[in-house]
């Protein structure tokens, strides 16, 4: 959360956000139908984009085993 607010609390952050609100509106005033023929698209688009940049975080966790699990695998018993 602190990055969002980092990215619009400087100058241009916001800049960069507010352009980009201006064009949304400028394509949906002038160019409905094809905005909103691309929609569907575009979501599609946004999910694969969303794993790839939103999963960055996951990077530096460690696999640790239970306390109640040996470090050693497990094997079959024998009988």
């Amino acid at each position: 959360m602190n990055a969002i607010f980092g990215f619009l609390g400087n100058k241009a952050g916001l800049a960069v956000t507010l352009a980009a609100a201006a064009l949304g509106v400028y394509l949906l005033a002038t160019h409905t139908g094809h905005t909103l023929a691309a929609a569907p698209y575009l979501l599609l688009l946004a999910c694969p984009l969303m794993h790839l940049f939103g999963h960055h975080h996951h990077h530096g966790s460690s696999h640790k085993p239970e306390a109640n699990q040996s470090a050693e695998p497990r094997r079959p018993a024998s009988g």
